[in-house]
């Protein structure tokens, strides 16, 4: 997997599989409408074969797309294997993170790490714009709307399970210091996500758990069809894709760590409110 571009093939792949969900219907469904085996309709949704323009306009037909989301993936199946360039506010997603994003709502689970900051899906409005103006992003709108957009994978009809383990680091270290406000708005976040989404769960990991060391952030996303397990790890100049099934494992084994030292979700709960309370005092000050 390349990762530094995003193909077109699989974000049509991505698209397809959205406007199916969106439309109530499933493999077998379209498998039928086309006159050919499910197996076909799986590989087009996770890019791994082509769709030709006459399936994809009878699929979006009976998925009942807009003109907009018709005129897009026609695009993009006429393109399909070239590389592909994101426009409008997606663009200012980075090259190396599009394959992340594209696949993140077509994941059946996600495992994800994060030791010193509150990833982007879990953000908080009020941390996400501190961070780009600490940042001094010159697209701060178009980051947020991305951001947001992120955030639609927790209403999915089928959401990934999502499994989120945040060092304590995360909650003590706020985007340009010390920031109790941000700091208070994002942990109450937090208790209203996981209250409300029953596949997304949070587990905090003190300072105080006894482990030889922590790894360096990543993110483990498997997928029930055709669509290759794989690793991300993030790095300051991009990020990269890992799929060797030896690595896969290591990175597994890491993750099974990490999630038997953290706290279960009672505990970051209770971790989460305490904190709130304490973050409340200091704003009263």
């Amino acid at each position: 997997m390349s990762s530094t571009v995003t193909s077109r093939r699989r974000q049509l792949g991505n698209e397809i599989r959205r406007a199916r969900l969106a439309a109530g219907m499933t493999q077998q469904e379209v498998a039928e409408l086309l006159g050919c085996g499910q197996g076909k309709i799986n590989k087009i949704e996770a890019g791994a074969v082509s769709v030709k323009q006459s399936d994809l306009k009878q699929m979006l037909d009976a998925f009942g797309a807009s003109r907009t989301e018709v005129d897009m993936m026609m695009e993009l199946a006429r393109t399909s294997g070239q590389r592909g360039q994101w426009s409008g506010y997606r663009s200012a997603v980075p090259h190396w993170f599009r394959t992340f994003t594209d696949l993140e709502p077509a994941a059946s689970e996600i495992l994800s790490w994060h030791g010193e900051r509150i990833p982007g899906p879990l953000q908080s409005e009020h941390y996400m714009l501190k961070q780009f103006s600490e940042a001094r992003a010159t697209d701060v709108t178009a980051l947020v709307r991305n951001r947001l957009e992120r955030k639609q994978v927790f209403d999915l009809k089928r959401p990934p399970y999502y499994r989120f383990i945040l060092g304590e680091a995360a909650f003590r270290r706020m985007p340009g210091g010390p920031n109790p406000s941000v700091a208070l708005d994002q942990v109450e976040h937090l208790l209203r996500l996981e209250e409300r989404y029953a596949r997304t769960f949070i587990h905090v990991l003190p300072f105080d758990t006894r482990l030889s060391f922590v790894p360096n952030d990543f993110t483990i996303m498997r997928f029930s069809d055709a669509t290759k397990d794989f690793v991300f790890v993030e790095h300051a100049a991009g990020g990269v894709y890992i799929e060797d099934e030896g690595d896969f494992e290591l990175f597994v084994d890491a993750w099974d760590r990490l999630r038997g030292a953290a706290q279960e979700r009672r505990e970051t709960a209770e971790f989460l409110e305490k904190l709130a309370e304490d973050l409340r005092t200091q704003i009263q000050v």
